[in-house]
């Protein structure tokens, strides 16, 4: 298995790629997370309050 040798060579322009590529994943992995928040924010605060009013014997 020592004289295995791949297909391919690894290149400056190939690593350049895939660090392009990676940068690219996180931001669109940041910018998903940062859409999302906002509506769970909301929606965890209206059943907060909801269940204050509920614990006081109020009706929302």
């Amino acid at each position: 298995m020592t004289n295995y040798k791949p297909p391919f060579s690894i290149t400056a322009n190939i690593l350049s790629l895939v660090g392009q590529i990676g940068e690219r994943l996180g931001m669109l992995k940041i910018a998903n997370a940062m859409a999302v928040v906002p509506e769970l924010r909301r929606g965890n605060r209206i059943k907060t309050i909801q269940a204050s009013l509920a614990i006081e014997g109020n009706k929302p």
